[in-house]
């Protein structure tokens, strides 16, 4: 049987995925061949979708991008047994862009049916959560703190110690909270990640329940991804039937639960605490801190937070041993982390690395530069709160202490491009913009301070007394900075400082 993949998730179907794969299913009805055609989810290589793939002795070959004007001459080539036309790509591992990633999170994505529990299980899926079971709870979070996984959800805090803190905390009843409402600028990896390979966010959550004692979970997904959350529902419906989930996990006699839960549309409700509130079915409002959510969290109880890309990483460390994870990256900063290239970039996408490498590389040896042609300006890192860095700097490390000491932030490495087109001003204005927008408005330095920020760079814009506004911007920052109750507020000056340190003459310098 001829074997076709065509990919399914949100930005292959956006650019006609579904398209396609009714071409391709029509052109194969008239000429009287019989081929199937599997929905998988996207590789992540979004400048060639839609990427079309053919299962050969040799591998699966791919074409991109296929649009579905493209298919009937596809079929002229032969295509379903991969002979090659102009959108020939050869053997789909072996395009550099997807060769030269190192991929853990993102090693299933586009090859596996994403419902398909036996798919799963066959590219290594649930091997960890069977090495899990048979593990005490201690010794779960001790590999979790040995593997030096850190919280990919942008604060890089240490995912052991927070489970740690739960395990130690005496409760009835625990909960294990994902944070899937993924709302920054130039983010996509956890949308591709749950629509490409679902099993593995249940997965790692199952591990996260046995290991911290919780026996219910929450999937808080962000309300404008209705085809994660249609996956989600059947994944998680598919993994119940197969007894990956319940009262009787793998037939070991334990219990975890897991639901998914659609969010408020607020940007707010990503701040882990005023996500609970959400959750609980209140308004998204930020909580004073301590006490900390893996202590009175959720209804109350301990609760760990984690983001999809930290609680996705648990199975491939359960699965492999926490030495190998702890074998990727630099210095502190362990593992992968999947970068998402966007703006004005030519060829965005995913592309999943082990920290220390560059952003240079990044932007030039997958990015392929702007899709303008024109030279890169700025990069903004780490969503709509990180810092904008100039292209003179583009040689920084890609690693969370790097990017510190650059006064800037990996975040949940969402990576949006500028050429020299930009108005800088005008993007340090849409930093305190956004932040009036989308504040919550619990504490003054966000709510007033993000309105002040507004009306002292038109000030400066019109000209206005221009030293003397930009002494009164930076002790607005500061007030914002050590002064908010959350990262809403302390980390909107992030982007406000540095735009102003590397392109001064936009602002009057």
């Amino acid at each position: 049987m001829i074997t076709i993949y065509v990919p399914r998730d949100t930005t292959a179907c956006a650019l006609g995925a579904d398209a396609v794969a009714d071409a391709i299913s029509a052109q194969a009805a008239q000429r009287d061949i019989s081929l199937q055609i599997i929905r998988t989810g996207s590789r992540g290589l979004f400048w060639l979708e839609t990427l079309v793939e053919v299962a050969t002795d040799q591998g699966r070959r791919a074409f991109g991008p296929v649009e579905a004007s493209d298919v009937g001459a596809l079929f002229d080539a032969g295509f379903y047994e991969g002979k090659g036309d102009k959108l020939a790509l050869g053997l789909s591992e072996e395009i550099p862009y997807l060769k030269n990633q190192q991929r853990l999170n993102f090693a299933r994505a586009g090859i596996v049916d994403p419902l398909s529990i036996d798919d799963y299980k066959s590219q290594g899926g649930y091997a960890g959560l069977s090495r899990a079971l048979a593990m005490q709870p201690q010794a779960i979070v001790d590999e979790v703190k040995e593997s030096g996984l850190r919280g990919r959800g942008g604060a890089a805090f240490p995912a052991g110690i927070k489970w740690q803190t739960v395990l130690d905390t005496p409760a009835a009843q625990k909960y294990i909270v994902c944070n899937a409402d993924e709302g920054d600028s130039g983010t996509f990896a956890d949308r591709l990640l749950m629509e490409a390979d679902p099993y593995q966010l249940i997965e790692g959550m199952t591990i996260a329940g046995l290991g911290t004692g919780a026996t219910q979970g929450y999937i808080y997904l962000r309300s404008e991804y209705p085809k994660a959350f249609s996956v989600l529902k059947t994944a998680l419906a598919n993994a119940y039937a197969a007894g990956y989930l319940g009262s009787n996990v793998a037939g070991s006699g334990k219990h975890f639960d897991l639901e998914v839960r659609l969010g408020a549309g607020a940007y707010i409700c990503g701040e882990e605490t005023s996500l609970l509130d959400s959750l609980e079915g209140k308004r998204g409002m930020v909580r004073a801190k301590p006490p900390l959510p893996a202590i009175v969290g959720l209804f109350g109880q301990p609760t760990v937070i984690n983001n999809v890309l930290t609680l996705a990483t648990i199975s491939s460390i359960f699965e492999k041993g926490a030495a190998h994870y702890k074998s990727l990256g630099v210095g502190r900063s362990i593992g992968t982390l999947p970068m998402q290239l966007a703006g004005n970039i030519k060829r965005g996408g995913i592309v999943e690395l082990a920290f220390g490498s560059t952003l240079r590389s990044l932007l030039e040896d997958f990015g392929a530069g702007t899709a303008s042609g024109k030279p890169i300006k700025a990069v903004q890192v780490g969503g709509p709160l990180g810092a904008y860095l100039p292209a003179s700097a583009l040689d920084i490390s890609l690693d969370y202490e790097s990017f510190a000491a650059a006064s800037a932030m990996l975040g949940h490495g969402g990576v949006v491009v500028f050429d020299d087109s930009v108005d800088m001003l005008e993007q340090a204005r849409f930093a305190m913009e956004f932040c009036v927008v989308e504040s919550c408005g619990k504490c003054t330095p966000c709510r007033v301070g993000s309105t002040r920020g507004v009306e002292v760079l038109d000030k400066i814009r019109a000209g206005e007394q221009r030293d003397d506004n930009l002494i009164l911007l930076e002790e607005l920052c500061e007030t914002m900075e050590y002064g908010s109750l959350c990262a809403m507020g302390g980390l909107t000056p992030f982007p406000v400082r540095s735009a102003i340190k590397h392109f001064p003459e936009e602002f009057g310098g």
